[in-house]
């Protein structure tokens, strides 16, 4: 067991996965447990790393043209059953009010899952001619499925979420859309969460219930199970019809529009701690860390230690950085170890020494290295320069971690071996039929992850589920 401030101890990764990451969910105090199973409380630590994701993907949506609205978080059954696709997909998920203040409703109401046909209604009503294409509209909420098992951040029974949806005359440019939308999930993972992804197409099977293509951007986590953790789908001309979505075309008829939607979550905090996080609590890559450096202070007590904390951490502000003093009556080594299982990507330790001596201590938090840095008015670009270097630090070790486990693999039983002994993705040849997809579900507790993109299968491979000439390239993975 690693020994911690707070109870004294935090499970091992590798001796229960699930126990470590419940506790550091915690002990680090990212969440709490409300009074109804699968509705968690997002505490302000991890709230505020929600909002720099959204902060940073907001701005990544209007530079592509999008605009934020609010939809209702009731849905009429009758409106949710325009699509019956979509209807099957989520039915099992739906919590239903079925009685508004005393009176039983003749029409129930869902409580969003997604938003969807709210947004088909609302485009069906605005929308007259091509003159008034594309509408590119998102949304931050929160939706409701109703878990059967949840878990905090990973899968729960109400979570926030962006959800956007669009509507073109083209159906190229709808295609694009799909696309541009998976690339910034798979950029803001890789700048801002130091976490690499899997992308791909999804299988039939696996795809988003009513879409005719869905994109998917995949992190693989250290006990070696994938997350799905971005979706972008691409609905063609389906919601379109069902709810009679019509504009008139420069050629002066009537068309259905082209439909696209696209979302993350918080199940993005659920990765950042399962990619990062080590038997002595989180470990944040500093972009998305709510507090980016702690000052320290090594006898707080003793003169000027106190006011030369908060003139550094006034000039670490001043270049950008999120910076705490930790100015607390407890020792050292409780206040080392509180930032150390906060994840706090950079802890300046100064005393009354340094002060006289003309410098700190900075420690980092992904490698534990220890450096002597000058107090003068460079400080502020030696720290900003230092959060650039941890977050490459972070991002290449995660990617090294995803590189080392893609298994390439063309024989069956071979597939089910590497699940158990090593994890992460089987890479291997897909006949591109359901039969082969579910065999292998069955039989190594494996979904299908995603299609491989651009990379195709040589000539005379043979799909090891069912002996078929293959036709796609496919990963898969025990997943979350």
């Amino acid at each position: 067991m690693a020994k911690n401030f707070k109870n004294n101890a935090i499970t091992s990764r590798d001796e229960d996965f699930a126990q470590w990451y419940t506790d550091i969910c915690k002990k680090a105090e990212l969440m709490d447990y409300s009074s109804v199973k699968g509705f968690i409380i997002y505490l302000p630590y991890s709230y505020a790393m929600w909002e720099n994701i959204q902060h940073y993907m907001d701005k990544k949506f209007k530079e592509t043209g999008h605009e934020n609205v609010y939809m209702p978080m009731l849905i009429p059954e009758s409106l949710l059953e325009k699509e019956k696709d979509h209807v099957e997909g989520f039915a099992p998920e739906c919590a239903v009010v079925t009685k508004g203040g005393m009176n039983e409703l003749e029409d129930p109401l869902v409580i969003r899952p997604t938003s969807e046909t709210l947004f088909c209604e609302l485009y069906a009503k605005i929308v007259n001619s091509y003159r008034d294409l594309p509408k590119k509209y998102n949304q931050w909420c929160s939706v409701v499925r109703w878990e059967k098992t949840t878990r905090p951040f990973l899968r729960g029974s109400e979570f926030l979420w962006q959800e956007g949806h669009t509507i073109h005359a083209d159906e190229k440019e709808a295609k694009e859309e799909t696309l541009l939308m998976r690339d910034i999930y798979n950029q803001t993972a890789k700048d801002l969460l130091a976490i690499p992804m899997l992308t791909g197409r999804k299988t039939d099977k696996e795809k988003f219930a009513g879409a005719e293509e869905t994109y998917t951007v995949e992190a693989l986590m250290h006990d070696g199970k994938a997350l799905q953790s971005g979706t972008s789908h691409y609905f063609g001309q389906g919601f379109a019809e069902a709810f009679n979505m019509q504009f008139l075309d420069k050629d002066n008829k009537q068309k259905y529009v082209y439909q696209t939607s696209w979302g993350v979550s918080t199940r993005l905090l659920g990765a950042i701690i399962m990619v990062h996080g080590d038997d002595n609590g989180l470990v944040l890559p500093p972009r998305v860390a709510p507090i980016q450096a702690v000052i320290v202070l090594i006898q707080s007590q003793k003169e000027g230690v106190l006011e030369k904390a908060y003139a550094l951490k006034k000039q670490l502000e001043e270049a950008g950085i999120r910076v705490k003093v930790d100015d607390s009556d407890k020792t050292p080594g409780y206040k080392f170890a509180d930032a150390e299982m906060r994840g706090i990507p950079i802890r300046i330790e100064l005393g009354p020494r340094d002060i006289e001596q003309g410098h700190c201590i900075i420690a980092k938090r992904n490698d534990g290295t220890k450096r002597t840095v000058s107090i003068d008015e460079t400080l502020g670009d030696y720290v900003s320069s230092l959060i650039d270097t941890i977050h490459e630090e972070m991002y290449r070790k995660a990617k090294d971690f995803l590189d080392s486990h893609i298994t390439m693999v063309t024989s069956f039983d071979e597939i089910g071996k590497v699940l158990d002994e090593k994890g992460g993705y089987v890479k291997t040849y897909w006949s591109g039929e359901l039969a082969s997809e579910l065999k292998i579900k069955e039989a190594f507790q494996a979904t299908s992850r995603c299609i491989a993109e651009d990379e195709y299968p040589p000539e005379g491979a043979i799909d090891p589920a069912d002996n078929k000439p293959a036709k796609y390239i496919i990963y898969y993975a025990r997943a979350y």
